[in-house]
């Protein structure tokens, strides 16, 4: 009786995370939204409107060319050495399918972006949603 109870226990417990893309309504399909956030402050200066616009061009819009949302922001936020830093900043939103080849793609702009202004950091926020056209 015990072994069963643990084994319902397990196998609830899987099924609760199997289930976080939760089933979308008819007329609906899974994608995930992602809010990308682009400090502009570098090292020596800052990213300008000019750089940004370069970037998205050259960088993002290759790999997601059905579309995309960006707005600038201003914020803060606390470095590896402890310092806060308010800076202006750009959001990036970005709706695509949850694979392997957007992951992929999301991974690249990162890692250019703190390549190429030297940034310590992008903050990533991915949700699992469902869209319709």
């Amino acid at each position: 009786m015990k072994r069963a109870a643990g084994l319902v226990v397990i196998l609830l417990t899987l099924a609760g995370c199997a289930g976080v893309a939760p089933p979308c309504p008819v007329g609906q399909q899974h994608a995930v939204s992602e809010s990308l956030y682009f400090g502009t402050a570098k090292p020596v200066g800052t990213v300008t409107p000019d750089e940004w616009t370069t970037f998205l061009a050259g960088v993002v819009t290759p790999r997601f060319p059905a579309g995309l949302t960006v707005w600038p922001a201003a914020g803060q936020w606390r470095s590896a050495d402890g310092s806060i830093t308010r800076e202006s900043s750009f959001v990036l939103n970005l709706v695509h399918p949850a694979d392997d080849a957007a992951e992929r793609a999301v991974e690249a702009i990162l890692a250019e972006y703190k390549t190429r202004f030297q940034q310590e950091a992008v903050l990533r926020v991915k949700v699992h949603a469902c869209i319709s056209l």
